[in-house]
């Protein structure tokens, strides 16, 4: 027996339910003939009558029920499904899931994704931030946020902020038992907090830049943190040189309880991008975190 045609089952469970191959044509959009050749073509692969047919009536024979009641309902199910999806043009809905490093989920995801939470109640948005690479196909996220310059290549990457800058911070405390660092070089005899990456158990290594020479500094310091909160608290505290996104200490700096250095070796830094794997098929909720995030 030949694998029968969707349409086949679909033809014969309009005709059997409206009793009629009139009613039944015109709700497919079929001529009647071709209904009923459908049907006949189903009946001899099948090799079972489904329909009896006189020339007043239409009726389902025994095995016409059996197949009617065990096939009928899953189309019906299919049918609700399609219904409901297309339904999620008008009412988006389902998670939407992006990795991104702590100072961006912080100063820009979440300040873009909470109006459009409260305005579509049935999309959910999941941030974990982290800052290790992540591939986002393997580990099921939407989307990512990293630096510009991080994204790789095979990826769409959308720019969601505008350039900014890191700041080497330490509180005044500090600078009363060490002297300012001049260079970036000088940094090796600074006690300076660490930031802790999940990859290979590293640290983040520090990275300047002044006219067309270019330093990575690795530093070494007695406090490591996960986060930016515990080492902005750490130089705080006067236990050493931060090196943090500039907006995430500009208030302390304004009433004097951090005193930023090298400024002149901290030039503005590429935006953060929003990265993903396909422009094609973007569900209705994952659109709608796209538009809100594009930067102004």
């Amino acid at each position: 027996m030949r694998r029968k045609n969707v349409n086949d089952y679909q033809a014969f469970i309009a005709v059997a339910r409206e009793k009629s191959f009139t009613k039944a044509a015109a709700q497919l959009g079929v001529s009647q003939s071709a209904l009923s050749y459908t049907v006949r073509t189903l009946e001899a692969d099948l090799g079972l009558r489904l329909l009896t047919r006189t020339t007043r009536s239409v009726s389902v024979t025994e095995a016409g029920e059996r197949l009617l009641s065990r096939i009928g309902p899953h189309f019906d199910e299919i049918e609700s499904e399609i219904a409901a999806l297309s339904g999620l043009r008008e009412k988006p809905a389902g998670t939407v899931r992006i990795t991104a490093v702590e100072h961006a989920a912080d100063t820009i995801l979440w300040p873009k994704l909470a109006p459009v939470m409260l305005e579509y109640p049935d999309i959910n948005i999941e941030i974990i931030s982290e800052y290790g690479l992540k591939d986002i196909v393997a580990e099921r996220y939407d989307a990512g946020v990293r630096l510009g310059e991080q994204v790789d290549m095979d990826m769409v990457s959308l720019p969601i902020a505008r350039d900014f800058r890191f700041a080497v911070v330490a509180a005044p405390s500090y600078f009363k038992r060490k002297n300012h660092p001049v260079t970036p070089r000088d940094l090796k005899d600074h006690s300076c907090i660490r930031l802790r990456l999940p990859t290979h158990g590293g640290f983040y290594t520090w990275e300047f830049r002044k006219d067309e020479t270019e330093i990575k500094v690795r530093i070494d310091g007695r406090a490591t943190f996960s986060t930016i909160n515990m080492m902005r608290q750490a130089a705080l505290d006067g236990l050493g040189l931060a090196y943090l996104p500039l907006d995430s200490v500009e208030n302390h700096l304004e009433n004097g309880m951090l005193v930023q250095v090298l400024t002149d070796w901290c030039p503005p830094r590429p935006p953060y991008h929003l990265y993903y794997p396909s422009r094609l098929q973007h569900s209705p909720a994952f659109a709608l975190v796209l538009e809100a995030l594009r930067a102004p």
